[in-house]
């Protein structure tokens, strides 16, 4: 890998997780300048990364002018929410019945749980944003289909960067997503399929300020 290409690369995750992260907000028109400045490196590179997060959606081009920050579509939140609920729920009405499996679930959300409050104790909303697509994903990952897994990872930016708003706008819900999370363990523990999901479908919506009662 060329000295070229790893800066590109350094640039498009660091734009990236600033936009996720919440410190480039939707809406905000940023420049090469900018960014080539805050990261030590040559315009060359950020470029070739606006125009890779310009293809994901993250960004719109604008020449001489900048960058925007594409803001959260209106519906998206919906639709993530939508999308993680089938893949989750089904995840684990496919190892209801697997005992190892599910027990060995159990004990990496443990895990995850007390990361979780230590983050919520000490860390910042990126972090948790971060910790928490990863607890889901644990749970999608137990389902042991590559393709599923394949297309939730595909959502956890998304997912990230809708967290951390719902955590910029309410910093005090995340001892409750944390109480959410261990209730959805405890269900999980317990091979409860339906109540997982009718809690997992409450979780995200009260999370991300949706309407109640969506994916029963």
């Amino acid at each position: 890998m060329s000295k070229e290409t790893s800066a590109s690369e350094q640039a498009y995750a660091t734009v990236k997780e600033l936009i996720v992260a919440g410190e480039l907000p939707g809406g905000e028109l940023v420049s090469e300048g900018d960014i080539a400045g805050r990261m030590n490196i040559s315009r060359t590179p950020v470029r070739e990364a606006f125009l890779r997060l310009q293809v994901e959606g993250w960004m719109r081009l604008y020449p001489k002018r900048g960058a925007l920050v594409v803001p959260i579509a209106p519906g998206e939140a919906e639709h993530v929410v939508s999308a993680r609920w089938l893949v989750e729920t089904g995840s684990v009405r496919s190892l209801a019945k697997n005992d190892p499996v599910r027990t060995e679930l159990v004990g990496h959300l443990r895990e995850s749980l007390s990361r979780q409050r230590e983050i919520a104790a000490t860390g910042t909303r990126a972090e948790f944003s971060a910790a928490d697509a990863d607890f889901h994903r644990l749970i999608v990952r137990a389902g042991g289909n590559p393709l599923l897994d394949a297309f939730y990872s595909g959502l956890r930016e998304r997912q990230r960067r809708m967290t951390t708003n719902s955590l910029a706008r309410e910093p005090e819900q995340i001892l409750r997503i944390v109480d959410d999370h261990t209730r959805l363990t405890d269900l999980i523990e317990a091979a409860d399929a339906d109540g997982f999901s009718a809690a997992v479908d409450a979780h995200m919506r009260r999370t991300h300020g949706l309407n109640a009662g969506g994916m029963q």
